[in-house]
């Protein structure tokens, strides 16, 4: 059997598995976008539930974070990460060979639960790996890239998928991937729980708080079709709400919690977390309104598109490792705000895209301005979020910072979505359905969708001036400083 030192000799190379994961669960989340076209003719999928194939996903993604990470934390971060790894595999598989729409989006949602399982447990694994400091924030650093870029990732390589293989291997890839990680991970990874006494799982917390944030996703995601004033959704919305408030409800009374609100008592960590609701808005919204931009407008094609990211993917990766050497010598709270100047700058700057853009004015300089505040933004974040927090509730803290992530990309990508067609169906509208009126209407939507993406990214960067506390921000450096050596638990 292996010992704790070897698994501490081999941190890195664990690190190195997780952040493959990591990219796969980010990756599974754009990749089939592209390749929507594809799979609704071949499948059948109607134009109006094309949709659900990328909603299938964020659907049970968003609303099952919070019950991941903390069955990791009761149950074994090991196991209930290979326990994911397991579920992503068969869906994918399923997937890939799915014979009618139906089936389709059953497999894109039990991806989305496997993806779920596996983001918190994985974070929390690398939090207990690498104890909290300069280590921690290298390792965070690599894990943040991972995260910021696997989005842009997903198009060039759904892009190159889809053309070259067919739409069944944006599935399909996931597979082989799942397998090699399943293979290593006994041999790098080490088990590890709280060791809290009271071990009694909350099924009362779980089955609300997940219902909750299951049907919140829900209400958002389809509001731009129903409509944000409708019935629909407002019930929808109000019913999330009475069920989450259930879930305080028993939080509170309950011996053992799913959520011990207790946490919520470390104001940097909430101020993480709504940060982070600010930073997922402002990304989920820009990939996509590029994404639109450049093949509706600019008509690039898929492959074009997927390659006009790399160098937004690039900048993100280097800008990760970057913040992570900075936070360890100044500070988790000012790198951040630096990152959320950054990106509300790129997105202002995104906003004066025009009909006849060029790559470099409308596209590679805003990417590049964005990208190296998103890279700032996601460690600093992740950083902030875990920082301080026991072994014991690594994984609450992960499904946490996850969640408010999600959460915030699904509410951000449908507001500013209604925005855009809103502008953009006025404006055709006042031309009298005049075709020729189409690319216009088209850019200013989209003009003011990332101007709206901008108003979020500013929210965020006055919430960390708020929020995040200075002095946890300088405790971080002291000890970061002290050279804490690693641990495992």
């Amino acid at each position: 059997m292996t010992d704790t030192s070897d698994y501490l000799e081999r941190r890195w190379w664990a690190l190195a598995l997780l952040c493959m994961t990591q990219f796969m669960v980010v990756l599974d989340a754009s990749i089939v976008n592209i390749a929507l076209p594809s799979i609704g003719e071949d499948v059948g999928i109607s134009q109006e539930n094309l949709s659900w194939v990328v909603n299938g996903y964020v659907l049970t993604f968003g609303g099952f974070l919070l019950l991941g990470g903390r069955m990791a934390d009761l149950l074994g971060r090991r196991r209930i990460f290979m326990t994911g790894l397991v579920i992503v595999a068969v869906a994918s598989l399923f997937a890939g060979f799915a014979p009618s729409e139906g089936v389709l989006i059953a497999a894109r949602a039990a991806q989305g639960l496997g993806a779920a399982i596996i983001a918190p447990s994985a974070l929390s694994i690398v939090t207990t790996i690498f104890r909290d400091g300069s280590e921690r924030n290298k390792a965070l650093g690599a894990w943040g890239a991972v995260a910021g870029s696997g989005g842009a990732a997903g198009v060039l390589l759904g892009g190159v998928l889809t053309d070259g293989l067919g739409w069944e291997w944006v599935m399909w890839v996931n597979v082989p991937v799942a397998l090699v990680v399943l293979a290593l991970t006994p041999g790098l990874i080490p088990e590890s729980r709280s060791e809290s006494q009271t071990r009694t799982f909350d099924l009362g917390g779980a089955v609300t708080v997940t219902a909750g944030l299951s049907l919140l996703v829900y209400a958002i995601v389809d509001a731009e079709s129903a409509g944000w004033g409708s019935t629909q959704t407002i019930v929808l919305i109000a019913a999330a709400i009475a069920l989450l408030g259930v879930f305080a409800a028993i939080e509170l009374r309950s011996q053992a919690p799913l959520v011990p609100f207790s946490i919520f008592r470390k104001r940097t960590l909430t101020g993480a977390n709504v940060v982070g609701l600010m930073v997922g808005g402002s990304l989920f919204a820009m990939f996509f309104f590029i994404t639109l931009y450049m093949q509706q407008v600019l008509d690039y094609s898929p492959i074009k598109a997927g390659l006009s990211y790399l160098p937004l993917s690039l900048a993100i990766i280097m800008s990760a490792g970057v913040a992570s050497q900075l936070v360890t010598k100044i500070g988790f709270k000012p790198v951040l705000a630096a990152g959320m100047a950054l990106v509300t700058a790129g997105l202002v700057w995104f906003a004066q895209v025009s009909v006849d853009g060029a790559f470099a004015s409308d596209i590679l300089g805003p990417s590049l301005l964005a990208a190296v505040g998103l890279g700032f933004a996601f460690v600093t974040t992740t950083i902030a979020a875990v920082s301080g927090i026991e072994d014991r509730e690594q994984g609450l803290a992960s499904g946490l910072i996850n969640t408010s992530q999600q959460i915030g990309g699904a509410l951000g990508l449908a507001i500013l979505a209604t925005v855009a067609n809103s502008r953009t169906d006025d404006l055709i509208a006042e031309a009298g359905g005049d075709p020729a009126a189409l690319p216009n209407a088209l850019v200013e939507g989209f003009q003011a969708a990332f101007l709206g993406a901008a108003v979020i990214a500013a929210i965020g960067l006055v919430l960390t001036f708020v929020l995040i506390r200075g002095s946890d921000s300088r405790e971080h450096v002291a000890l970061s400083k002290e050279g804490a050596q690693p641990v495992a638990t």
